[in-house]
C-alpha cells in the first residue's frame, strides 16, 4: 500500500534512517558492550535497559523503511485547491490559523502540520480559496474559511 510524503518529509525520514542505522546503532552496540563487561546479565540492569532500547531502536528503523519504500512523494501542485502539499489559511472567529497539508506519518498539530486524513484534513481536501467548511468539533460545530492556500 502507497502512502503519501511531501518532499520534506521524505528528506526527513531519510536523514532520520541514516542517522538510526549509523549513529544510534554504534552508540547502543557501545552500551551492550560495557553492559555485558559487568558480567551476570540475568540481574544486570544496564543490560537489559540496553537490549530494550535496541528492540525500539530497531523497530524504528524497519517502520522508517516501509515508510520510504511504499512513500509516493507528492509535489505539491499550485491549482488552487487543496491537496497534500498545500498550506491553508483559515480564519476561525476573526483570527487566522495557519495549517500544512501532509501525511499521516508528517503530521505534527504543534508544528501546522495536520494529516489529510484527520477530520479538518478530510474537509478540507479539495475545496478552494472563500470556501466555508464545517467541522463537528467535541464543543460543537465549528466554521472556518478558507482565505488563502499556498
Amino acid at each position: 500500500m502507497s502512502n503519501y510524503l511531501t518532499p520534506e518529509g521524505m528528506e526527513k525520514f531519510k536523514k532520520e534512517l541514516i542517522n538510526l542505522e549509523t549513529v544510534k546503532r554504534r552508540e547502543l552496540a557501545d552500551k551492550l558492550n560495557y553492559a555485558i563487561s559487568f558480567g551476570d546479565l540475568k540481574e544486570n540492569a544496564a543490560y537489559h535497559e540496553a537490549k530494550e532500547a535496541q528492540g525500539f531502536l530497531e523497530g524504528r528503523i524497519l517502520e522508517l523503511k516501509g515508510i520510504i519504500s511504499n512513500a509516493q512523494v507528492v509535489e505539491k501542485v499550485n491549482n488552487g485547491l487543496v491537496g497534500i502539499g498545500s498550506t491553508v489559511l483559515l480564519s476561525l472567529n476573526g483570527s487566522n490559523e495557519e495549517y500544512s497539508i501532509v501525511s499521516p506519518e508528517e503530521a505534527d498539530v504543534f508544528k501546522g502540520k495536520i494529516s489529510f486524513k484527520s477530520p479538518l484534513g478530510k474537509v478540507l481536501m479539495g475545496k478552494t480559496k472563500g470556501h466555508k467548511i464545517n467541522i463537528d468539533a467535541p464543543g460543537g460545530k465549528t466554521e472556518y474559511f478558507i482565505v488563502d492556500i499556498k
